[in-house]
Parts: structure tokens; sequence; C-alpha cells
């Protein structure tokens, strides 16, 4: 059973993931960068609800939900770049990978594990921004009486 709500939001960022990109490449737009960059909100949505359920649960030290949220993220990055990987070789590997990585961030014809890695570092630090950025919408507020209120 999953305890850890870090856990089971990096999972539902994972499997939101996967669904989209999934999704897009049934539609054929999987080759479209602007569309392939949207999932950064999947990931925002994992990381604000285990902020907004750690304040609800009276939470409220900064650095504590900060890194929360960052473990979600993390976790749901790291597991949506090893099933990248495994859907990569699925699909016939260093081929397939041609057709991902010329909107990408790299020059020339990168292999499985460069792109994944490059893309688990882009993962990472986007993540840590995300959390950051929520966390400052999130300081100061607490639930009272199941309202919301900001201190």
């Amino acid at each position: 059973m999953i305890k850890s709500r870090e856990f089971r939001n990096g999972l539902i960022i994972f499997v939101g993931i996967g669904v989209y990109f999934l999704a897009m490449e049934l539609m054929g737009l999987s080759n479209i960068f602007y569309l392939r960059i949207l999932n950064i909100f999947i990931v925002l949505l994992g990381i604000n609800r285990t902020i907004k359920a750690n304040i609800h649960d009276g939470e409220t030290n900064y650095l504590y939900n900060l890194t929360s949220g960052a473990m979600t993220a993390f976790i749901g990055v790291i597991l949506s770049v090893i099933g990248l990987n495994i859907y990569i070789h699925l699909r016939g590997g260093a081929e397939y990978i041609k057709t991902l990585s010329e909107a990408f961030l790299f020059g020339g014809s990168p292999s499985i594990y460069q792109y994944c890695a490059g893309l688990l570092f882009e993962g990472l630090a986007s993540s840590a921004i995300g959390a950051f950025a929520l966390m400052q919408y999130w300081k100061g507020k607490t639930y009272t009486d199941g309202h919301l209120s900001h201190h």
C-alpha cells in the first residue's frame, strides 16, 4: 500500500505525463515541441496536490513543504524518464530517438541515454523551480475550520 503523499502524487505525475505523451503520439503531435513542454502543468498539479494536502494537515513549515513538493516532482520525473527509456527501446531504440531529438536541447544525434539524461536534468531543474514557485503561492496560508486563510 502506498502511504507516502510524495510518492502517491509523484505516481500521479508519472501516469499523467505518460497518458499525455501517448495521446500526443496517437494524434501525431509528438513532434511539436511547444506541446511537449506543456507537461510542466502536470508536474505542477502533482506538486500543488502535495503542498496543499500538507497545509491542510497543518504543516506550515516553508522548508518542509518546499522539500515535500520538490520530492513529489522528482519522483514523477524520475519515473517518467525511466518509462520513456523503456518506451524508446520498445519503439526501436536509436532509430526512434531520431524522431524525438530534432526539436530538443541537443544538436546532432544523442544516444538514448544522453537523451534521457538531458530530460532528467531538465525535468529535475524545472521541478525545483516549480516547487519554489508554488511555495511562494502557499507561503503563509493555513486551513482553519476547513477554509483557506492567509496569515
